[in-house]
């Protein structure tokens, strides 16, 4: 690592920072500096019936209020749909993705015809009805297929990450083929996160652990796309009182901001950052100090 890396922060639109997701923007930001990188704001806005008006601009000033300035103009995932479909044509050329025209419904007949359900806070896995072709319904979505024989003899995704160390996957058994274009025709996260990281040139993705079942996901798609794969590292959840994590969808509360030294506080604390400073400024140069003894 050093001048070549490269890291982001990406949140989506739906609504402001809170406590969790300045956790994200602070452990992307300090392992930027403490590599002596760039360090790049995304605005992923490709799921529109979620974003909230004006909360991108509201982020970005919220970002900004804690002193964590991006090196470059951000993007907006919204603007980027030519690349994505760009990426999609190569896939379909190549085999990797397909059209599909289940609905939920006829994924969860299918599964339960086979004697399989959903597991309890798990994935639906799709089992590849769409596969040998629409049988003349109409297409509705796009898929990524996860192997091209008998799914028992694929090969876990291996990957190391930064903090949580091995990690593996059996992403057909796990996962099944996952949707890179939806019914709505909306881009996936996973496509549109995957083109934009390797446009962006990011070598480091430093992100909440929530996501970190998506890595196997992208990576795939990486290696189907010829694309270089970031190093990883996820980093701990803030959880609300109902044990869960802490989210929009479960009420976190706008981050208050009016004091951002005291913010920035919390935040490290949860990073396992402690740094005293009388003001902002210079706890984010003691907390880069810190984290690059955390890294050592």
């Amino acid at each position: 690592m050093g001048a070549g890396y490269i890291g982001r922060f990406a949140p989506s639109p739906t609504g402001p920072l809170h406590a969790g997701s300045l956790v994200a923007a602070l452990a992307s930001w300090l392992d930027a500096r403490a590599h002596g990188g760039r360090w790049l704001v995304r605005i992923e806005d490709v799921d529109t019936p979620r974003c909230v008006p004006g909360a991108d601009r509201l982020i970005l000033d919220q970002l900004a209020a804690c002193g964590l300035q991006p090196d470059e103009p951000p993007i907006w995932q919204s603007a980027r749909g030519e690349a994505y479909e760009l990426a999609l044509d190569r896939l379909v050329a190549s085999g990797w993705a397909y059209p599909c025209a289940c609905t939920r419904s006829d994924i969860e007949r299918a599964l339960a015809s086979q004697g399989r359900t959903k597991p309890r806070g798990g994935e639906l896995v799709y089992p590849g009805t769409c596969r040998r072709g629409l049988d003349g319904r109409a297409a509705r979505a796009m898929r990524m297929r996860t192997s091209f024989g008998d799914c028992a003899t694929e090969p876990e995704i291996t990957r190391r990450d930064r903090r949580l160390g091995t990690q593996r996957q059996h992403l057909c058994e796990a996962v099944g083929d996952f949707v890179l274009k939806r019914a709505d025709g909306l881009w996936a996260y996973q496509i549109a996160v995957v083109v934009d990281d390797a446009a962006q040139g990011i070598t480091d993705v430093v992100r909440g652990e929530d996501l970190a079942d998506n890595t196997p996901r992208q990576i795939l798609l990486q290696r189907a796309l010829g694309l270089p794969t970031p190093r990883y590292l996820h980093t701990p959840l803030v959880l609300g009182a109902n044990g869960e994590k802490l989210s929009k969808q479960n009420g976190a509360a706008a981050l208050d901001l009016s004091d951002p030294l005291a913010a920035l506080r919390k935040a490290g604390a949860v990073l396992g950052v402690h740094a005293d400073a009388p003001d902002r400024d210079t706890w984010l140069r003691r907390a880069t100090e810190a984290w690059r003894r955390l890294l050592a």
